[in-house]
């Protein structure tokens, strides 16, 4: 089986059955490292540029250790200190890199849709690293990835996605792929991070009540605040976001089950999420990490030609 598409620029343009295939090759490429030798000579003769626009820490790591496994080459690219200070356009940059002979293109950009852009008009496949706030496909494939190994199956499992929904390109991209793959999906949040049109286009629930949300759920997916996004204050203060939407080991214990407890990362500790719960034995936010370079792998793998069985 291969893909259906040339790209990865969201989960939006991606059938079922290619996520399918993508949740079935990362198993395979999982079990490759568990090994004692993580490599494999599988992108031996194909080269990779990382393109990263914006900071990054867990998704550059990641993508760089799952080209290294696969054995390709790679070119690692950042703005600080490159001709994109001097007033390079994002096309030309590309294009120079191009010449070069490389064959993919992994993007990070603070402007949505850049990944698209880059699409239509360079031969190299693009792989959307995260794009402004529209998307981050990676993020949700390997956040389906860990509630598949967790729980078995995704179809019929409930998600609540709970934090910053307006400015969140991992919230997008989980709706996106649960509801493609069968999961009822809920988002919850102060209303004033949560898009009004969010029930009517995406067919999702609506909550404003965190301890609702939970009492739902099979597993909370728990977004970081990002004050970076923000350009007017949306709340009272961090502190009165804790106390209302903080998830904590006392709310946890309250809950008449046991939920899964996620995070995309970075956690800004004792704001969404408390360090007893990010650490506790619920959390498989270092799991997802680990997930992270064996989803990687399968993408890179599967958008240069690699068939899976």
């Amino acid at each position: 089986m291969q893909l259906s598409t040339k790209h990865l620029l969201g989960i939006r343009d991606l059938q079922p059955s290619d996520i399918q295939l993508i949740l079935d090759t990362t198993s395979q490429f999982k079990e490759v490292l568990q090994r004692p030798i993580k490599k494999v000579p599988t992108l031996r003769d194909v080269t990779i540029v990382n393109l990263f626009y914006e900071s990054s820490t867990r998704t550059r790591i990641s993508f760089e250790l799952a080209e290294k496994r696969l054995s390709a080459d790679t070119i690692n690219f950042t703005t600080s200190g490159s001709s994109v200070s001097k007033g390079e356009t994002l096309l030309d940059t590309v294009n120079n890199i191009l010449s070069m002979k490389v064959d993919m293109v992994v993007l990070r950009h603070s402007a949505s849709g850049a990944p698209h852009f880059l699409a239509k008009h360079v031969p190299a496949a693009i792989v959307n690293a995260g794009d402004g706030i529209n998307e981050h496909p990676t993020q949700a494939l390997l956040d389906a990835f860990s509630i598949r190994e967790h729980l078995g199956e995704i179809k019929g499992k409930k998600v609540a996605i709970i934090g910053d929904i307006m400015h969140s390109r991992v919230a997008l991209s989980n709706i996106y792929l649960l509801k493609k793959m069968g999961a009822e999906v809920t988002v919850a949040g102060p209303p004033t991070l949560i898009p009004k049109y969010m029930k009517e286009a995406f067919d999702v629930r609506v909550e404003y009540n965190l301890k609702k949300a939970l009492e739902w759920c099979d597993v909370a997916n728990v977004l970081r605040i990002q004050l970076e996004r923000q350009n007017q204050v949306l709340f009272s203060s961090l502190r009165e976001y804790s106390l209302a939407y903080g998830v904590t080991k006392k709310i946890l214990d309250s809950l008449d089950k046991r939920i899964m407890i996620m995070h995309p990362g970075p956690i800004n500790r004792g704001v969404e999420l408390d360090s007893d719960v990010a650490d506790s034995k619920q959390s498989v936010i270092l799991q997802q990490v680990e997930n992270g370079v064996a989803v990687r792998m399968a993408i890179l793998y599967l958008l240069s030609g690699g068939k899976a069985e």
